[in-house]
């Protein structure tokens, strides 16, 4: 018997992804051509059932083909789903999510979400740029408080050594402020930039400023009040909104809500029980032992069921509408894997009652539409919490087909993708190759591996290893600006920064050593997606086309629009038919009827009429 059965062709379901509660939903099994059928069941049963409870089956119609059934769902959360044909056979997922005939079956997913459920239309087509605060661009100086190390050496090694008491302080700061960027903005709009996504800006002790002091004032360090909005406004100019990171999961210890150090004029919570802040935090004996993020004493964890400290975050004047007015396009929200359901909800209300057309990412390293967190299954993309989460899945698989020269990962991981996620949401995804907390891309992708933070803070790539990292980087970067999605460039990638894990990662942009050929190229890549193909790439159709062990080709068609993107990791070279005329947009060369895919080289093609 043959069967073939998968969740990305419409022929077998009729809305490919997730779709809107009360939607009409075909499921087709047959034959992998679809032609004459060649069952030898009777019957077979659509096995159903909705995540946690008891499943059902449901009787197919026969045809000609194989079988069918139509269904309405009319409730929106997580299903799963395969075929029975008898109580010992049974067609159930297998690789690329295709059918395979299995007595113990694993499921298709569907995701329901509720109708009124859409993401930032003008989000979709973008280009983001993350920017490490301390670290971008310095322009002019501000004081620096008591208990912190101002640099001169602007391109040092970060501190990373523990002190005599074996803790890392993060307190060495290079002075990278609000003008600096602001300096800048004409720069990252040349790389067609349209969002600007910075790490914590509020007050803190520490120079990546996750242990917020106080998150309605800015860390002066940065620069003034007249400064930020002079930088949002100056973006604003130039078509960049800018999303602020909300570390809504823990606060400082040295902070105005704990203030264990007596640093702020408030009473804290480390202060006193009758604190107003007492509420927030969870102390086991006061006040030495409270719970704290991922045990750092210097990051206690806040109650998120705390009312006051919920009115604080979402309330009228809270922190995310205070914000918002402030005129940014939106937040990424920390840990969104630790931040409880209800209180999502609560920060989506009030950031949508606030500005309908912000943005709302939430840091998820895995697959976000079926994750479970806390041995509860979370509920970010049903339509009531996040609009997108960062793609590390994405990530990680473009990673491994780059470093083994083989694609199967990245294609099961891009069907994972398009089966499980919304479609809003697929083309909203935040896709990464690096960010403050991995190594950079590059240095990933020159495969020297380093033992020790000693040897991290002294290794390099020789020029040889820095050249054929770069052309691995040049394929994952057109991987990241043209699969669904939205790609984030880790401030400067785009011209060859390297670096092992946090701290490394976080070094001052090399602005008098860019490479401007790898910055060129990013440019160009940022111009294919924004000018020259913006529906395509907003939220064009995904269709893989050809796929061998280490060659890619895949098509991103919008309407009549398409462009076919080729990527050949391998030594081998491809003969590809192209049917007409084309262009290959990154060199410019136009061609007619045969492309030839060299080995370890990439393309991306355009049909000429």
């Amino acid at each position: 018997m043959q069967f073939y059965y998968d969740p990305t062709d419409r022929r077998c379901k009729s809305s490919v992804g997730g779709f809107p509660r009360g939607s009409k939903v075909t499921f087709r099994i047959g034959t992998e051509d679809s032609g004459e059928a060649c069952f030898s069941a009777d019957v077979c049963y659509f096995v159903l059932y909705r995540d946690g409870e008891e499943g059902r089956r449901i009787p197919m119609k026969r045809t000609k083909e194989g079988f069918e059934l139509t269904l309405i769902f009319h409730e929106v959360g997580l299903y799963f789903y395969f075929f029975a044909f008898s109580d010992t056979l049974f067609l159930g997922r297998g690789a690329l999510r295709r059918a395979i005939v299995t007595e113990r079956p694993e499921s298709w997913q569907i995701t329901v979400y509720s109708e009124t459920y859409e993401t930032p239309h003008w989000f979709l087509g973008s280009v983001m740029y993350q920017i490490f605060p301390d670290r971008f661009h310095k322009s002019g100086e501000y004081p620096i408080a008591h208990g912190k190390v101002l640099r001169r050496d602007w391109g040092g090694c970060p501190s990373f050594r523990p002190n005599e008491r074996g803790k890392v302080l993060n307190n060495d700061f290079f002075g990278g402020n609000f003008n600096g960027i602001t300096e800048k903005l004409d720069y990252l709009r040349s790389l067609h930039v349209n969002v600007l996504y910075l790490n914590p800006i509020f007050e803190a002790y520490s120079n990546h400023r996750y242990d917020t002091g106080d998150f309605m004032k800015l860390d002066p360090l940065l620069g003034t009040d007249a400064d930020f909005d002079r930088l949002v406004k100056e973006a604003e100019k130039r078509g960049i909104r800018i999303l602020l990171d909300g570390v809504f999961n823990h606060t400082g210890d040295d902070s105005r809500y704990f203030n264990r150090y007596g640093t702020y004029d408030s009473l804290g919570a480390y202060q006193s029980p009758h604190s107003p802040y007492a509420e927030w935090y969870t102390f086991h004996e006061f006040p030495a032992s409270y719970d704290s993020w991922w045990g750092i004493e210097t990051l206690p964890a806040v109650r998120e069921d705390a009312p006051s400290y919920r009115e604080f975050i979402c309330g009228k004047d809270g922190v995310v509408r205070t914000w918002l007015r402030r005129g940014i396009g939106g937040f990424r929200l920390d840990v969104a894997d630790e931040l409880p359901d209800r209180f999502l909800r609560e920060i989506r209300t009030a950031i949508k009652d606030e500005d309908p057309d912000a943005l709302i990412i939430g840091e998820v390293w895995e697959d976000a539409s079926n994750k479970i967190s806390y041995d509860e299954r979370r509920e970010y993309l049903q339509g009531y919490e996040l609009d997108s989460v960062m793609n590390y899945p994405l990530k990680d698989a473009i990673v491994d087909y780059l470093t083994t020269g083989n694609c199967a990962s990245l294609r099961e991981t891009m069907r994972a993708l398009v089966d499980n996620y919304p479609k809003s949401t697929l083309h909203s995804l935040m896709n990464v190759l690096g960010t403050h907390d991995t190594a950079r891309i590059l240095t990933v992708l020159g495969g020297k591996h380093c033992a020790t933070k000693e040897e991290m803070a002294v290794t390099f790539l020789d020029e040889a290893e820095k050249a054929r990292a770069k052309q691995k980087l040049k394929a994952a970067a057109v991987l990241l600006y043209t699969l669904p999605g939205v790609p984030c460039v880790y401030y400067g990638d785009e011209v060859g920064m390297e670096g092992y894990g946090d701290p490394f990662c976080r070094a001052c942009f090399p602005w008098d050593d860019m490479d401007t050929a790898l910055e060129a190229f990013y440019r160009t890549l940022g111009e294919i997606r924004r000018e020259r193909f913006p529906e395509v790439f907003g939220d064009g159709e995904y269709r893989e086309i050809f796929a061998d062990q280490g060659c890619l080709i895949f098509e991103r068609r919008k309407n009549e629009a398409s462009v076919a993107v080729l990527c050949n990791n391998s030594a081998t070279e491809y003969r590809i038919e192209t049917f007409g005329r084309y262009r290959e947009e990154l060199s410019g060369e136009e061609g007619s009827d045969v492309f030839l895919l060299r080995p370890n080289s990439y393309a991306i093609l355009a049909k000429i009429k």
